[in-house]
C-alpha cells in the first residue's frame, strides 16, 4: 500500500487549517483599525474611490484586503 495519498491529504488539512488562521488574523486586523486609519480610509477614499492599494500604501502594515473589508463593513446595509 502506497503511504504518499495519505501523507497528502494530512498536508491538504494541515494547510486548509493555516488557510482559516490567516482568515482569522485579517478578520482581527479590521477590528483595529484606529480612529486616524479610519479618517485616512474615508479621505482618500473621497479621491481615489476604490484603489485599495493606494489607499492601503498610506496606512503602514495595512493590505488593500483590509482597507476594503473594513471599507464594505462600514458601508454594509443593516
Amino acid at each position: 500500500m502506497d503511504n504518499s495519498s495519505g501523507s497528502m491529504e494530512n498536508k491538504s488539512k494541515s494547510n486548509n487549517r493555516q488557510e482559516a488562521k490567516e482568515v482569522n488574523s485579517t478578520a482581527q486586523h479590521f477590528v483595529d483599525f484606529t480612529e486616524a486609519e479610519e479618517d485616512i480610509v474615508f479621505r482618500m477614499h473621497m479621491l481615489v474611490k476604490n484603489r485599495w492599494e493606494l489607499i492601503a500604501g498610506r496606512i503602514p502594515g495595512r493590505t488593500a484586503e483590509e482597507v476594503e473589508m473594513f471599507w464594505s463593513r462600514k458601508h454594509q446595509k443593516k
